[in-house]
């Protein structure tokens, strides 16, 4: 199995939600069943076969999550030493050579993408067209829009 870039933030993130499915949501969903069981007949309890379908959808994204975490490879950005060169986990300052207005980004694994928090996932567009460049190099990035070029204004490895 290959291995999956994430952050160490993105890492214990993914902890935290195995952790509350495991000691939270699984025996939520257990009692839940045993009520609904308490209840008699099963073959028509609609609450019995809800308590089902979210005690599987449960199971499932342990196993995800658990997969996960066993196919990480954690990056901590603030010990990386790329020579000033953008590579997974940079934050990058990127201006716009068009309008001119700046943006914010860091490069981040696919479960850790968050658009609106400035998280973009290495294989987008953007992050693949900026991998490799340095400080004062131009990416250009093939969008829907058409093709948009931007100046890479600061690297930070925070």
């Amino acid at each position: 199995m290959a291995t999956i870039p994430i952050t160490k933030r993105g890492a214990e993130s993914l902890k935290a939600e195995l952790h509350k499915l495991k000691t939270v949501d699984r025996p939520w969903v257990i009692n839940a069943i045993a009520e609904a069981r308490a209840q008699g007949d099963l073959s028509e309890n609609a609450e019995y076969d809800a308590a089902k379908d979210r005690q599987g959808f449960i199971e499932g994204r342990i196993q995800e999550v658990e997969g996960k975490l066993s196919a990480a490879q954690v990056i901590d950005p603030s010990e990386l030493d790329a020579g000033g060169r953008v590579v997974f986990g940079t934050t990058v300052e990127l201006e716009d050579e068009d309008t001119g207005d700046r943006v914010k980004y860091q490069i981040v694994g696919e479960d850790e993408a968050d658009l609106k928090l400035g998280l973009i996932n290495i294989s987008s567009p953007i992050a693949r067209a900026l991998i490799g460049k340095e400080e004062g190099d131009t990416a250009v990035v093939q969008a829907p829009g058409g093709e948009k070029s931007f100046e890479i204004v600061s690297v930070q490895y925070l």
